[in-house]
């Protein structure tokens, strides 16, 4: 019976073990992660809030231009201010990207306003031009006025209503 708790004991050590070996941090839209896999190499590292014992995998910093490898970096700057500027460089990336995003969705949005009005153009040039087809048949036209009587139009309405559509096709169906 001891060998039995024993055993539940040591997987129970195990299955904790696994759940120390977790990693958390805030993702650039502000949201708690939680996977056992470390996270992207751009989200920076005082938004990790827990990693295992292991760390963070080493990342290799870019190579500088020979010239400036040889001369010594001045005593005068501390560390501190170089990390400051390196992390706000990488808050001008975010900020760039973002901006770009933004920017494509107002293209997008803007592209989509656009079609939409050339198909609503498209729709009046063909109603425009299926009334001036009916006008043009020599059919006795019926209207509705204001009283909801239908009138037969005579022929200064013909002509009114045939230019106000020779109108709309003009400004409507350019290609």
């Amino acid at each position: 019976m001891k060998t039995h708790k024993l055993l539940l004991l040591a997987i129970a050590c195990t299955w904790a073990m696994g759940a120390a070996a977790q990693w958390q941090w805030i993702d650039k839209d502000g949201r708690k992660v939680f996977s056992d896999r470390p996270p992207p190499q751009e989200i920076p590292d005082k938004s990790i809030l827990k990693q295992p014992s292991g760390g963070r995998p080493a990342v290799a910093a870019p190579a500088a231009p020979s010239a400036d490898a040889a001369a010594p970096a001045p005593a005068t700057a501390p560390a501190g201010k170089a990390a400051a500027s390196a992390a706000a460089g990488g808050k001008d990336k975010a900020l760039e990207e973002k901006k770009a995003q933004a920017d494509a969705e107002e293209a997008a949005k803007k592209k989509a306003e656009e079609d939409k009005l050339t198909k609503a153009k498209a729709d009046n040039c063909n109603r425009a031009r299926q009334a001036k087809a009916d006008f043009d048949s020599g059919r006795p036209i019926t209207q509705t006025n204001a009283q909801g009587e239908r009138i037969f139009l005579d022929e200064g309405g013909r002509a009114a209503e045939t230019k106000r559509l020779d109108s709309i096709i003009a400004s409507d169906c350019k290609r």
